[in-house]
């Protein structure tokens, strides 16, 4: 087969280029439907710029017919070139699968097949059967930590040459939320409407108020002790739907986190935490004390539980929460 070997991370897809044509076989192995959906889009678009006539076929998972597959990867009679798409060969029958590993012993010089699988056990043994030809493999990982959508915030902004700060992206993951697609398109919105660096300013301006009622914004407030802001901060997001359950374990990673990095010194850049965030709590830990964040942890803890269904009014709970927080810590002098 004429696929080379090769691998790609989850800030983007590399199956095809500009500069050369797609290879003929492609592998996209991965949970993580936008980026598969990029890297099929990318082998697209490298095949009709070598060739602007190229025939596209994509199927959807489970279109595919019993002996269609021979017909799709048919030369054509004019010598046409195609690509061939076929999503979800997991679920391919066993008759399917056959047909695909006969292709591929004696694959057609016109056609770009791609094929794309979600990862895991199912369809083993085609996944198996097809790594067998060193297709260009594109691997989609789930980005499942915090650091890794925040990493692929950052490669969104530098896909198009403009700057994001660590902080403005770590505000639009707060905002919303952890579905790539959701935060591919707040990136696009904001690289269509913005000039220059995206920083915190850009984004909380541009939001409007979605951005800074987060359950991470009324921690922040809280624990530096701008009790009214958090109790305003608060209101407004219960109002705008954030769950009550976020903003009470937003607390607790607000005030552990104090506590953690006013314990560890100087080794707290060991800690796992990006350096602006540790220079951030260091500022906030001004004026705890380990008996004040042993009252706020208990203070988030009531309130934990007020939300979960020990009390009629979560709303008040969370109130009460805010103001034993504030006032655990001690005034700065």
């Amino acid at each position: 087969m004429a696929g080379s070997a090769g691998k790609s991370g989850s800030g983007g897809a590399s199956a095809g280029s500009a500069a050369s044509p797609p290879a003929a076989l492609t592998l996209v192995s991965g949970p993580e439907e936008l980026l598969a959906d990029r890297a099929v889009a990318e082998v697209v678009a490298a095949a009709r710029i070598a060739d602007p006539s190229v025939e596209i076929c994509d199927l959807a998972p489970g279109a595919l017919q019993p002996g269609g597959f021979a017909e799709l990867v048919s030369p054509s009679l004019f010598g046409e070139a195609k690509v061939v798409v076929l999503r979800g060969i997991q679920d391919l029958g066993s008759d399917q699968a056959e047909e695909i590993k006969r292709y591929l012993g004696d694959p057609a010089e016109q056609i770009v097949l791609v094929l794309t699988h979600p990862g895991g056990v199912k369809g083993k043994a085609v996944l198996d059967a097809v790594r067998k030809y060193k297709p260009v493999v594109v691997d989609c990982p789930k980005l499942t930590k915090p650091a890794e959508r925040i990493a692929f915030l950052r490669n969104e902004f530098r896909r198009e040459r403009r700057a994001v700060t660590e902080e403005a992206a770590q505000i639009i993951a707060d905002a919303v939320g952890s579905e790539l697609r959701e935060l591919a398109a707040a990136a696009d919105q904001l690289l269509a409407d913005t000039e220059g660096t995206i920083d915190e300013a850009v984004v909380a301006r541009y939001y409007s108020g979605q951005a800074e009622v987060s359950g991470f914004t009324v921690a922040d407030l809280t624990v530096e002790g701008r009790l009214g802001e958090a109790l305003e901060q608060l209101r407004f997001a219960l109002d705008t739907g954030v769950a009550s359950v976020l903003i009470t374990s937003a607390l607790a990673t607000g005030v552990r986190q104090i506590g953690k990095v006013a314990s560890a010194g100087p080794g707290a850049r060991d800690l796992g935490m990006p350096p602006w965030r540790v220079d951030k709590i260091r500022r906030q830990a001004r004026g705890w004390t380990p008996d004040g964040l042993t009252v706020a942890l208990q203070a988030v803890a009531k309130a934990d539980a007020a939300v979960k269904g020990a009390s009629a009014d979560p709303a008040y709970a969370l109130e009460k929460c805010l103001v034993t927080i504030a006032g655990a810590r001690s005034p700065q002098r």
